[in-house]
């Protein structure tokens, strides 16, 4: 067996947590190179710059290559992929043709914090190493020139056709509030199908460059600028936003809805203005509400859920310009962006690597349904039965846990219209009795 065999060997044993491959299957080990002397240096090419376990994979190859007898020296370098060949982003536009992943942080009500969370995900995406840029997309509330400072804003430029966007604190920006300034401001006055145009231009019509993620503040809501954003570009990934009160659970949960009519997977979801530590005490005092995340995990199965603390030096921070992952790199807000943008690029990288594998639902008539785990057997639940455990709020009172249905009620031929999955976390079935129901895959290997 040769040297460079034996180093490969011993990569194999390091298994990536998201793609579930080792890194030498996946094609990770580039440029492997071994001297008499017994010097090994190779590269570890990850599918982004802002992976959170780049430095344990450095770590842990060095160790393992080491193991062996004849190694005198290893050098490790850490690199990320290019953009491949046949990427769908090639399709949609000049622009973005060197953009890798299209992130969209989303909310169906205003005034949850989702410009804040947005430009704080894609400045905590820089921070790990990522080439990142911000478009703004609601033409009527357009904030992102406020929450970061462009100083020396001269107007617009174009090259080649394409608009130049506008570069601050390492961040690529596009906004339609640039486009206002240069004109001399004022109000966006203006009915649907001029504002999806314009989006359409800003987005499609800047030379982005090379980005790792293009992350997109859409507006709140769920309607034409975002039905027309998803059809003109395929969105990798989206990220929903809301605040503990009920009215705004509500919300998300539409958001949710959205998105998987539109087959872009919600990786994560974001509580903001969740909880606030005083000066005096380390408690989190949650003065709107608590729960809405432990709902949303519950009757939905979404795991990647962050809460954000109430913090005056967000808002502070935000108006000066400056966003609080920069102004504050190792505080405690900081960190919790930090573990949203962790979420958000392994997840992103299951999504575009095959790295997701989900249970299979199927319903055979006068059956049941069929739920066959990832790695396990396939096992059967009774129409009636999964129909009776549905956890809805008409199913099940949301504060107590009291059952709201009457099994009288549900008749013994109840059987499945449609089942479909939902995202890569449950499956929505609509039921012959009217109802529908979401059942998150931890729920039904319960059942099973």
């Amino acid at each position: 067996m040769s040297r460079e065999s034996e180093v490969l060997g011993q990569l194999k044993v390091i298994i990536d947590p998201d793609l579930g491959k080792d890194i030498v299957s996946l094609g990770f080990i580039k440029e492997l190179s071994v001297s008499d002397a017994g010097a090994v240096s190779f590269a570890i090419e990850l599918t982004t710059p802002a992976c959170p376990v780049k430095e344990k994979f450095r770590a842990d190859a060095e160790a393992v290559v080491r193991k062996l007898a004849w190694v005198t020296d290893v050098d490790v370098t850490m690199t990320a992929q290019a953009k491949r060949a046949g990427n769908p982003l090639e399709k949609a536009a000049e622009g973005l043709k060197q953009v890798k992943h299209i992130i969209a942080v989303a909310s169906c009500k205003g005034g949850v914090g989702k410009s804040t969370v947005a430009v704080n995900l894609a400045a905590s995406l820089m921070n790990a190493g990522a080439q990142v840029g911000i478009f703004d997309a609601d033409v009527y509330g357009p904030s992102l020139p406020t929450m970061v400072s462009t100083d020396n804003f001269e107007g617009l430029y174009q090259r080649q056709g394409l608009i130049l966007p506008i570069e601050s604190k390492g961040l690529k920006l596009m906004s339609f509030a640039y486009a206002s300034q240069a004109t001399g401001g004022g109000p966006a006055v203006m009915r649907g199908p001029m504002v999806t145009q314009i989006i359409n231009q800003l987005l499609t019509g800047t030379n982005w460059g090379e980005l790792d993620y293009l992350v997109i503040d859409m507006p709140p809501g769920t309607g034409d600028i975002q039905l027309t954003l998803s059809q003109i570009i395929p969105i990798t990934a989206s990220i929903l936003v809301t605040t503990p009160q009920e009215i705004s659970f509500v919300d998300v949960v539409k958001g949710l809805q959205m998105f998987d009519k539109l087959k872009i997977p919600t990786v994560a979801a974001v509580e903001n203005m969740a909880y606030f530590i005083c000066d005096n005490c380390d408690k989190e005092h949650r003065i709107f509400g608590s729960g809405a995340m432990d709902k949303l995990t519950m009757q939905f199965g979404m795991t990647n859920v962050v809460s954000m603390p109430i913090d005056p030096a967000v808002c502070e921070h935000s108006d000066h310009g400056t966003p609080i992952v920069i102004a504050q790199p190792d505080g405690p807000v900081a960190a919790k962006y930090r573990e949203l943008a962790d979420m958000v690029v392994r997840e992103v990288a299951k999504v575009t690597h095959g790295g997701i594998a989900v249970p299979t639902v199927v319903y055979e008539p006068e059956v049941g349904i069929h739920f066959t785990p990832v790695d396990g057997e396939t096992s059967t639940i009774a129409a009636r039965n999964l129909r009776l455990a549905c956890k809805c709020a008409h199913c099940i009172e949301e504060m107590t846990g009291r059952p709201l249905l009457d099994p009288a009620t549900v008749p013994a031929d109840i059987a499945p219209t449609t089942l479909d999955p939902m995202g890569n976390y449950a499956v929505t079935i609509n039921w012959s009795d009217g109802h529908a129901s979401i059942y998150p895959y931890d729920a039904l290997a319960a059942l099973a």
